[in-house]
């Protein structure tokens, strides 16, 4: 579908809801394959992976302001993703890959974008050399770089939870945390852990291109949460069915929208269209929390009695929304529920309405999982491991994505603030139970995969 098969009405309607609405784009993302840059020297690697990135993403942020300029519509943030590095480095005899990530930083700055994402390793089932040296470089390509962003996947619904991994990756958190200490372990916002992890997501920190993915793609991703919110305090007091339809119209429109630009972006840098995420991604600013969503549904703070299932019936409808409107919905298409960029969500962890135990169990229904969430410096490595393994359980049994994005800040403890800035931020440091879960951590090995598995 080409942008000149949009009606003209359709296009004046999309920019009235902008400008009516404070709608904007979240990202466009483009996906690069990296897989013909692998070469046994690290150094001349990473070369190829630089004049790649630079040649296909050259005029990425330039065409977005054009189409921010054309449609009227704005567009927040220009990313990268690449093939996860494991992949690519693993070729070469090199013992570090932190060398390849301050390739890919530099490639970062040349074209402009602000984040790429794609530092990245499978082990949902084990680790091979390259994999093991991936992780291994994470903590000090984090801390010496500025827009790399890593990410691990740990587990699926089909090969169960490598728990090894799930060991490494606690440790590796805590490390990440430590070199990045003075900025209140900044590092570790911009590592994901992973279980059943997408190949087409283009939100950060958790972006890779996935294998089974073209040479090169974009991918959009579209929030909008301060629409939703103002639909529902329009409609004022209905039932949970007329709720339901009109987070589900709001979608459609927010799809849609998403689906313009990207096929636009498509045209003007000739690239494959990829998919539009449709997924309610807060900011730190007023009015654009999905905590206030919930809050308007009828819940005095969020992370009371009834979050859940206000949060499942928003996520569902979202997503039916967003399928209505486009058949190239993809992603991690839903709510994001990240304390420190959501104004809301701060608030009620702040005054101790919203818990740990309360966020794990919304996470069992929203987008992915537990996001951007502080905690005490002194958390022991198995206590962040044992946290990944209880989310990955969900996302394993559930069959669907979730994830980890948890920041252990150095010298911190419950109550204090840390500040990230930005897009991520500040949170309040959560409580987290300290009771021991060395011995299950300790334990090794695999955890099987599910019944739910076997469903060919």
């Amino acid at each position: 579908m080409s942008v000149s098969r949009y009606s003209p009405q359709e296009i004046v309607e999309t920019i009235r809801m902008v400008q009516m609405e404070n709608l904007d784009i979240r990202t466009i993302t483009m996906g690069i394959s990296l897989r013909d840059c692998s070469h046994p020297d690290l150094a001349v690697a990473g070369t190829k992976a630089y004049d790649k990135i630079c040649r296909l993403a050259e005029h990425l942020v330039r065409t977005g302001e054009e189409i921010a300029s054309e449609y009227g519509i704005p567009v927040i943030n220009k990313r990268v993703s690449v093939t996860p590095i494991a992949l690519v480095a693993e070729s070469s005899d090199a013992d570090s890959y932190v060398l390849m990530a301050e390739y890919l930083d530099r490639a970062a700055k040349q074209v402009g974008v602000n984040f790429l994402g794609g530092f990245s390793a499978l082990v949902q089932k084990g680790m091979t050399r390259g994999d093991a040296t991936l992780i291994a470089s994470i903590p000090e390509a984090l801390a010496t770089t500025d827009r790399v962003c890593a990410s691990v996947n740990i587990g699926t619904t089909k090969a169960g939870i490598n728990m090894d991994a799930v060991a490494l990756m606690g440790r590796t958190i805590v490390e990440t945390a430590r070199l990045t200490a003075a900025r209140d372990g900044l590092g570790c916002a911009k590592l994901v852990v992973f279980c059943n992890a997408v190949e087409d997501n283009p939100f950060m920190a958790g972006a890779f291109h996935g294998i089974g993915e073209p040479e090169c793609v974009i991918n959009v991703g579209v929030s909008g949460p301060g629409a939703v919110l103002r639909a529902i305090e329009k409609d004022g007091q209905t039932d949970f069915g007329t709720l339901a339809a009109t987070i589900k119209r709001t979608a459609f429109k927010i799809t849609r929208m998403g689906e313009l630009v990207g096929r636009a972006a498509s045209e003007k840098l000739g690239v494959p269209f990829g998919i539009v995420d449709l997924s309610l991604a807060p900011t730190p600013a007023q009015g654009d929390s999905v905590a206030r969503i919930l809050e308007a549904m009828g819940l005095e703070r969020v992370g009371t009695h009834g979050s859940t299932a206000a949060l499942a019936l928003l996520n569902d409808a979202v997503k039916k929304g967003g399928a209505m409107a486009s058949s190239y919905v993809g992603g991690l298409s839903g709510a994001f529920i990240p304390v420190s960029e959501d104004i809301g969500m701060i608030e009620a962890a702040s005054m101790g309405a919203l818990t740990f135990d309360k966020l794990e169990a919304m996470t069992c229904v929203c987008s992915v999982g537990l996001d951007m969430i502080a905690i005490p410096g002194d958390t022991p490595a198995e206590t962040i491991a044992a946290i990944i393994a209880d989310e990955a359980a969900i996302g394993m049994i559930n069959r669907k994505t979730t994830a980890v994005r948890i920041i252990p800040a150095p010298g911190k403890k419950e109550g204090d603030m840390v500040e990230f800035g930005g897009l991520l931020g500040r949170a309040p440091v959560m409580a987290v139970h300290r009771e021991s879960s060395f011995g299950f951590i300790s334990r090794g090995g695999r955890i099987p995969a599910p019944l739910q598995a076997l469903n060919n």
